[in-house]
């Protein structure tokens, strides 16, 4: 796997769990909100070897509650479903971060998953607004109903920028999933990591006024 970072320790990654977040290179969109921009090509300058991770993991038994996938995309790489299968054979729990480009690949993942934080972007016919890439709110739409049907534990978050995301926006976005049976939980753009100085700007103008 295509791995750019190790956090040894969180305990935000997975709401109530201790954890270790493995964060995978790729992405196949281009959020402009992005926090880890630098995740985003599928090579970088750091990398971690997965046995090392491995053998980190084997020191932490008893001492972690789970490991979370997070990127970048997770499940773009096709290595994950094993690695997922290695994580469960040491006796941790698994948590995935996925907007859901993948639904084929998510579908084998979803078997090996204790929880998944999904993020929605927007009203699904207006995705490629906000990730650059056409019929990616398809996508997002097949691997949310994936999700669901699955029945494991999940936390649906949408990240909130006006000059994005407006009220009408908001408003077809929660008609869209109340028909699903579900909500989101909305949460405000973040500044620190995204490299887009436009909507930076806006942030800080909108906090500003």
């Amino acid at each position: 796997m295509r791995i750019g970072g190790l956090a040894r320790l969180s305990c935000c990654d997975w709401p109530g769990q201790l954890v270790a977040t493995v964060f995978l290179q790729g992405c196949p969109w281009r959020c402009r909100y992005c926090h880890n921009p630098h995740l985003l090509p599928p090579r970088g300058a750091e990398q971690v070897a997965w046995p090392d991770v491995l053998a980190f993991l084997t020191a932490r038994r008893g001492l972690l509650d789970g490991v979370v996938f997070s990127g970048g995309e997770p499940s773009v790489q096709a290595a994950l479903t094993e690695a997922a299968g290695e994580v469960r054979a040491l006796g941790f729990r698994v948590g995935l971060h996925t907007g859901g480009p993948a639904p084929e690949r998510l579908a084998a993942l979803l078997p090996l998953v204790d929880w998944v934080g999904f993020d929605i972007k927007a009203p699904f016919d207006d995705y490629a607004r906000i990730t650059g890439v056409a019929g990616s709110g398809e996508a997002a739409r097949a691997s949310l109903k994936l999700l669901l049907a699955s029945g494991v534990a999940c936390d649906l978050r949408t990240t909130v920028h006006p000059a994005l995301l407006d009220e009408v926006a908001l408003a077809r976005l929660c008609s869209e999933l109340a028909a699903l049976g579900v909500t989101s939980r909305l949460q405000p753009f973040r500044v620190a990591g995204c490299a887009d100085a436009e909507l930076v700007g806006q942030a800080s103008t909108v906090a500003s006024s």
